[in-house]
């Protein structure tokens, strides 16, 4: 248990940054769920029009520092070629 005043407000903080984080991981883990399925099922349509949003999700996440950004642009380029290569 933390004995210090700082040390109690620094659990505060890990608490609250968190769930913050939880929240981008989430999304991040849905929509790429989102577009797996859609390949796997051969809707290459939906799938191309996830990818945006898949962008935007994973370049917030990468800008705000819940993942770096050489993970950011290594899982675009990766659900990229997964779409490209199921749509030929």
């Amino acid at each position: 248990m933390p004995i210090t005043k700082s040390a109690k407000k620094a659990i505060r903080q890990t608490k609250r940054r968190r769930v913050h984080n939880l929240l981008y991981i989430n999304k991040i883990k849905n929509v790429v769920k989102d577009v797996r399925t859609f390949v796997l099922q051969k809707k290459m349509a939906e799938a191309k029009e996830l990818l945006p949003k898949v962008y935007q999700i994973l370049d917030k996440a990468a800008k705000v520092g819940i993942i770096k950004k050489n993970n950011a642009d290594r899982r675009k380029s990766r659900i990229t070629k997964m779409i490209d290569r199921a749509s030929k």
